[in-house]
């Protein structure tokens, strides 16, 4: 049996009961930590929660090597923990397909991820459109992507969740100041006037902790604000529907 299981969003405490019932069967456990990473807790807490010893998998392990993974899981319960939820990276619903091709009984254990916990903002989960990925950029490397996506779900009147880059083996994780500077070099690149230092953005800070900052305000206002510790989302917020408009004024922090 594979077994796929999220570990939610902060700490080890955002696992599931069930979560906790399969580790217990589990003859291997797996983790990965490249897509995503619990900023409030460590590896050591979460398998003194669990009992049991994790195995640590680096992205070219689970990529390029996942075929050991589902081959073990043949005649061994082998247990994969995620971040967030499993079935949201894409490396993980190819191991969940090649495995069902080859007879194997998955299981899939869903947690809470990014995706519902933008929920607190008080934005309309419905009114989402596309998600945008904003990366370190690099020499000869800046990607328009995210501008394209942004274009396009304004069009649409939706708002847009931008995931910032992570990563792990350097201990690196993109910041919302960083982000928010990226997508104003984005508009000096394109110009075709999406965004300004006076378009209105939501910054959610630690989702999934008991105490996330959620802050609503102009890019160039937030642009050097501290926002604390990873990790941070940015959304572009689309045409506001009134109980949203409410939502933002209450349960975010206003700046200024």
């Amino acid at each position: 049996m594979l077994i796929l299981a999220g570990l939610g969003l902060y700490d080890e405490k955002d696992m599931t009961l069930k979560t906790l019932e399969y580790a217990k069967k589990a003859d291997k456990i797996y983790a990965e930590f490249y897509t995503a990473v619990l900023t409030g807790t460590t590896l050591d807490k979460i398998e003194e929660v669990l009992g049991k010893k994790i195995i640590l998998l680096s992205r070219e392990d689970v990529e390029y090597r996942g075929n050991k993974l589902i081959e073990e899981s043949r005649d061994k319960v082998v247990m994969f923990l995620t971040a967030g939820d499993p079935m949201v990276a894409t490396t993980h619903i190819d191991l969940v397909i090649e495995a069902k091709k080859r007879g194997i009984d998955v299981r899939v254990i869903n947690a809470p991820s990014i995706y519902s916990a933008v929920g607190i903002t008080g934005l309309q989960i419905y009114k989402f459109g596309r998600t945008a990925s904003i990366v370190f950029p690099e020499p000869n490397y800046f990607p328009e992507t995210p501008y394209n996506i942004i274009r396009d779900n304004l069009k649409m009147g939706l708002h847009t969740l931008c995931l910032l880059d992570i990563q792990t083996d350097k201990n690196r994780f993109m910041s919302a100041n960083e982000g928010l500077k990226i997508l104003l070099e984005l508009e000096d690149r394109k110009r075709e006037n999406i965004l300004s230092r006076d378009t209105k953005v939501v910054v959610l800070a630690r989702a999934g902790s008991l105490k996330p900052k959620i802050v609503y305000g102009k890019i160039g206002d937030l642009i050097d604000y501290d926002f604390g510790p990873p990790l941070h989302s940015i959304i572009i917020p689309g045409k506001l529907h009134f109980m949203e408009e409410e939502a933002l004024k209450y349960l975010c922090e206003n700046i200024p």
